[in-house]
């Protein structure tokens, strides 16, 4: 069972109250689970990095299919433009799939795929080859080649993995829109990628509505787009579409042709796989590109260690293929691994709140890996949902997206995963690729710290001048030395490249997050540096103070916003959601003021809190906090695509 030390609390509220405030609470991983594990020897590991960072992944590059070894592991004569196994020729498609197929992993369920109605799919490695090899051709005979563009608009289905492993099979780059955003939002990014196709479906499913995407794509082509030559639409929804001859195409007719199937494109290690173009929450979308050799490298390496990934396990990341964490965890990192995913096109509270945990217990899931905004949500639900299904299947949790409170890592732990499930909260972005900041399995853990870097990652905080701060202060988060999944530029943008990520503080690559370490040297992550408030000269960090609001027993959200102040510069603001059975009123205002101000000082104190039925967040769970400042402070929220409701 895991070990909680250096707490001993007298009474439950006093315990959690206690556990929160504490970094010195080690949650140890089952001796047996530890011993068995990958990384066992995690020491080990680090020490190989850190001596020979180019021979780790070198080692792990080995295990991958290449059609020519690399002459060099890492080229850094162009830096910040870095090269991963430079000379090396492969594909990310005969790495996720084309290789399983003289194996037993061919017979193998690669998707399981469930409906929000409840239908159910399996598709096997040998029968994804399969239809990927007819898609391609009928890619092919509309004339796309190697380095053509495609972007790809559909909802969690089989088909967008189809889409996406057709495209880099033939070196297609494919460009995935998030099937949420708006036309205006499809548009920027299809004009700036100048794709050819656009692939998307008659409609989809979400909380009993049918969502209507054609029509949203129509929108966009009609808007502009002059670059987009055909859209293909897979029947999905069985939902009427208005068909454009010449221009529209059923996806089913035109993998039932009988067309040449395209060999496999031999790929140069730094050839482009794929364009992901950030959510435009903070401005125009960049364009980020990934490559075949170096991102398959760091995505399967990480994902094998981080999640202790075994033959027999079931996998479910509960995120959406239109951001990184789908390309990297979802699609690439799993098939890769030859391991079985679950998809789930629905939303894990709809058509019953415990609809997440009958689907853990019915799909025996052993890998759960999902964002604190559900988990929060979830909390908010209680702990009935949970207990009334079996998750002794799972053995392993997992957190991305945002940085997770202490209160919500503890639900995670103790209701979900009972205490004995070590929860792998992970730090990466759309620009890495592939986990930066994360625990091994093994390692003790700290409720709400992303815990050191990857081995082989050189990460710090540092201050605006590039200089290390001590422990416990915060500062910007850095990484000073090349990985493999490195983006490798920004799209038709290497100027942008260069002064988002490498000019502001030289020499480093500079996240935008801000953090802190602990004297463990654990990092906890902050946030944005654009989402950090000053308040009378001094830096707080706006996810610190909706953590530290959070942790009181009657909230379950928070989204904190600086305003104006002649005196102190900017006061803090807060827009609390409190759970179910706990009424807003003057007395609860004030109990929060006082417990944040327990929590973090006295400095942290809000101006006011405000009880809200739902925050603006973007599709993808994260709280909008431009929106809300823009709305208190009546100004342009901007480009709001992102944006749910």
């Amino acid at each position: 069972m895991p070990e909680e030390k250096n707490s001993q609390p007298k009474e439950k509220e006093e315990s959690t109250t206690e556990v929160l405030l504490s970094e010195d609470t080690l949650y140890n991983a089952p001796e047996l689970f530890a011993r068995n594990a990958r990384a066992s020897d995690f020491e080990a590991l680090y020490r190989r990095a850190e001596a020979d960072p180019e021979g780790f992944w070198a080692d792990f590059a080995s295990e991958l299919p290449w059609k020519k070894k690399w002459k060099k592991v890492l080229d850094d004569s162009k830096k910040p433009f870095y090269s991963w196994f430079a000379g090396g020729k492969t594909n990310l498609y005969t790495a996720a799939v084309e290789r399983h197929q003289a194996t037993a992993v061919k017979d193998k369920a690669a998707f399981i795929w469930e409906g929000e109605n409840g239908d159910t799919r399996t598709i096997t490695y040998g029968q994804l080859h399969e239809t990927v090899n007819k898609f391609s051709a009928g890619l092919r005979s509309l004339n796309l080649n190697k380095g053509d563009r495609v972007a790809i608009y559909m909802p969690n289905i089989p088909e967008v993995a189809v889409a996406m492993l057709a495209c880099v099979k033939m070196g297609i780059v494919h460009s995935v829109v998030y099937a949420g955003f708006s036309a205006q939002a499809i548009q920027k990014r299809v004009e700036d990628a100048e794709a050819k196709v656009i692939i998307t479906t008659d409609g989809s499913f979400r909380r009993g509505k049918t969502l209507s995407l054609k029509e949203v794509v129509d929108q966009a082509l009609s808007a502009g787009c002059p670059s987009i030559q055909h859209s293909i639409i897979v029947q999905h929804a069985k939902n009427p579409v208005t068909m454009k001859e010449g221009r529209d195409l059923w996806y089913h007719e035109l993998i039932a042709q009988d067309l040449p199937v395209p060999d496999t494109e031999v790929m140069d290690s730094e050839d482009p796989a794929f364009i992901l173009y950030t959510s435009g929450t903070t401005g125009t979308p960049k364009g980020v590109v990934h490559s075949h050799g170096g991102y398959m490298v760091g995505v399967y390496t990480t994902l094998k260690l981080v999640f202790d990934l075994r033959e027999s396990d079931v996998y479910w990341c509960t995120a959406d293929p239109g951001w990184i964490t789908g390309h990297s965890y979802i699609v690439y990192g799993p098939l890769m691994n030859g391991v079985t995913s679950l998809l789930f096109e629905g939303v894990p509270d709809y058509p019953k709140t415990d609809r997440i945990w009958e689907m853990v217990e019915r799909h025996h899931v052993t890998i759960l890996y999902t964002a604190p905004t559900l988990i929060r949500m979830m909390a908010k639900y209680g702990e009935a949902g949970v207990k009334a299904h079996d998750l002794s299947c799972l053995r392993l949790l997992g957190s991305v997206g945002e940085p997770i409170n202490p209160k919500a890592w503890l639900w995670y732990y103790e209701h979900v995963g009972n205490k004995r499930c070590p929860i792998m909260d992970t730090w990466w972005q759309t620009e890495t690729g592939m986990f930066m900041i994360c625990p091994l399995p093994p390692v003790p853990l700290k409720a709400g710290s992303a815990y050191k870097p990857f081995p082989g990652i050189i990460a710090d905080v540092v201050d605006k001048t590039g200089k290390s701060v001590p422990p416990g202060k915060g500062g910007f988060l850095v990484i000073k030395n090349s990985w493999p999944a490195q983006l490798k530029t920004l799209f038709r943008n290497p100027q942008r490249y260069l002064e988002t990520y490498f000019e502001k503080i030289p020499g480093v690559y500079l996240t935008g997050d801000m953090a802190r370490r602990d004297k463990d040297g654990y990092f906890w992550i902050q946030g944005r540096s654009d989402d950090v408030l000053k308040i009378a000269g001094h830096r707080l960090s706006n996810a610190e103070i909706e953590s530290a609001i959070v942790s009181h027993p009657a909230v379950s959200e928070a989204g904190v916003i600086g305003k104006p102040d002649p005196v102190k510069g900017e006061v803090a603001k807060a827009f609390v959601i409190l759970k179910s059975g706990f009424a807003p009123s003057p007395e609860l205002s004030q109990e929060i003021r006082q417990h944040i101000r327990k929590t973090i000082g006295p400095l942290a104190v809000t101006d006011e809190v405000v009880f809200v039925s739902k925050l603006p967040k973007t599709r993808s769970g994260k709280i909008m906090r431009r929106v809300l400042r823009a709305q208190e402070l009546g100004e342009d929220p901007g480009d709001t695509s992102t944006l749910e409701d």
